[in-house]
Protein backbone atom coordinates (compact mmCIF):
# COMPACT_ATOMS: atom_id res chain seq x y z
CA UNK A 1 0.00 0.00 0.00
CA UNK A 2 1.05 3.42 -0.75
CA UNK A 3 0.35 6.73 0.73
CA UNK A 4 -2.61 7.27 -0.64
CA UNK A 5 -3.68 4.54 0.18
CA UNK A 6 -3.85 2.55 -3.03
CA UNK A 7 -2.87 -1.24 -3.03
CA UNK A 8 -0.67 -2.74 -5.52
CA UNK A 9 -1.84 -5.79 -7.13
CA UNK A 10 0.81 -8.56 -6.50
CA UNK A 11 -0.07 -9.73 -10.06
CA UNK A 12 1.38 -6.58 -11.27
CA UNK A 13 4.96 -6.66 -9.37
CA UNK A 14 7.84 -7.24 -11.68
CA UNK A 15 10.86 -6.40 -13.65
CA UNK A 16 10.00 -2.78 -16.43
CA UNK A 17 11.89 -3.45 -19.58
CA UNK A 18 10.38 0.24 -20.29
CA UNK A 19 10.88 1.57 -16.78
CA UNK A 20 14.96 0.36 -17.01
CA UNK A 21 15.33 1.36 -20.61
CA UNK A 22 13.48 4.34 -21.17
CA UNK A 23 13.33 5.55 -17.38
CA UNK A 24 12.97 9.15 -17.83
CA UNK A 25 10.38 9.28 -20.25
CA UNK A 26 8.27 6.38 -19.24
CA UNK A 27 8.42 8.16 -15.40
CA UNK A 28 6.70 11.32 -17.44
CA UNK A 29 4.36 9.22 -19.21
CA UNK A 30 3.14 7.49 -16.35
CA UNK A 31 3.23 10.38 -14.01
CA UNK A 32 5.88 8.94 -11.57
CA UNK A 33 9.04 11.21 -11.11
CA UNK A 34 11.29 9.39 -9.12
CA UNK A 35 12.89 8.17 -12.36
CA UNK A 36 13.82 11.79 -12.98
CA UNK A 37 17.00 11.02 -10.31
CA UNK A 38 18.61 9.19 -13.17
CA UNK A 39 19.71 12.07 -14.08
CA UNK A 40 22.34 12.38 -11.89
CA UNK A 41 25.44 11.23 -12.84
CA UNK A 42 26.60 8.29 -11.52
CA UNK A 43 23.58 7.09 -9.05
CA UNK A 44 21.89 6.43 -11.99
CA UNK A 45 24.11 3.22 -13.00
CA UNK A 46 21.97 2.47 -9.54
CA UNK A 47 18.94 3.74 -9.99
CA UNK A 48 18.15 2.64 -13.49
CA UNK A 49 17.77 -0.96 -11.68
CA UNK A 50 15.47 0.47 -8.92
CA UNK A 51 13.70 1.87 -11.64
CA UNK A 52 13.28 -1.28 -13.59
CA UNK A 53 12.44 -3.59 -10.13
CA UNK A 54 9.93 -1.06 -8.89
CA UNK A 55 8.11 0.30 -12.06
CA UNK A 56 5.42 -1.22 -12.18
CA UNK A 57 4.18 -0.51 -8.61
CA UNK A 58 4.64 3.22 -8.95
CA UNK A 59 3.15 3.26 -12.49
CA UNK A 60 -0.18 1.78 -10.77
CA UNK A 61 -0.36 3.99 -7.73
CA UNK A 62 -0.11 7.16 -9.72
CA UNK A 63 -2.00 5.84 -12.59
CA UNK A 64 -5.92 6.12 -12.78
CA UNK A 65 -6.07 2.21 -14.05
CA UNK A 66 -9.68 0.65 -13.45
CA UNK A 67 -8.15 -2.95 -13.57
CA UNK A 68 -5.20 -5.05 -13.96
CA UNK A 69 -5.53 -5.87 -17.16
CA UNK A 70 -5.73 -2.11 -19.02
CA UNK A 71 -2.50 -1.83 -16.96
CA UNK A 72 -0.73 -4.49 -18.33
CA UNK A 73 -1.94 -3.76 -21.72
CA UNK A 74 -0.22 -0.24 -21.28
CA UNK A 75 2.99 -1.76 -19.76
CA UNK A 76 3.53 -4.33 -22.70
CA UNK A 77 3.97 -1.73 -24.83
CA UNK A 78 6.68 -0.25 -23.05
CA UNK A 79 7.91 -3.35 -21.88
CA UNK A 80 8.38 -4.91 -25.35
CA UNK A 81 10.01 -1.57 -26.59
CA UNK A 82 12.43 -1.62 -23.60
CA UNK A 83 13.64 -5.48 -24.21
CA UNK A 84 13.72 -4.43 -27.91
CA UNK A 85 16.16 -1.35 -27.29
CA UNK A 86 17.82 -3.70 -24.57
CA UNK A 87 18.91 -6.09 -27.11
CA UNK A 88 19.78 -3.89 -29.92
CA UNK A 89 22.00 -2.15 -27.36
CA UNK A 90 23.74 -5.55 -26.55
CA UNK A 91 24.41 -6.60 -30.04
CA UNK A 92 25.89 -3.05 -30.82
CA UNK A 93 27.70 -3.29 -28.15
CA UNK A 94 29.15 -6.87 -28.33
CA UNK A 95 30.09 -5.22 -32.47
CA UNK A 96 31.64 -2.77 -31.11
CA UNK A 97 34.16 -4.98 -28.86
CA UNK A 98 34.87 -6.84 -31.77
CA UNK A 99 35.37 -4.14 -34.16
CA UNK A 100 38.02 -2.79 -31.34
CA UNK A 101 39.83 -6.22 -30.72
CA UNK A 102 39.68 -6.40 -34.27
CA UNK A 103 41.43 -3.01 -34.92
CA UNK A 104 43.97 -3.96 -31.89
CA UNK A 105 45.15 -6.77 -33.56
CA UNK A 106 45.60 -5.19 -37.20
CA UNK A 107 47.39 -2.69 -35.48
CA UNK A 108 49.63 -4.95 -33.61
CA UNK A 109 50.33 -7.75 -36.38
CA UNK A 110 51.45 -4.48 -38.53
CA UNK A 111 53.99 -3.29 -36.44
CA UNK A 112 55.78 -6.54 -35.80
Amino acid sequence: MDENGKVVPEEIRGWNWGAFIYNIFWGIGNKTYLPLLCLIPVFNLFWIFVCGFKGNEWAWQKGDYQDIKTFKAVQATWNRAGLVQFIIAVIFGVLYFFFIATMISALINNNY
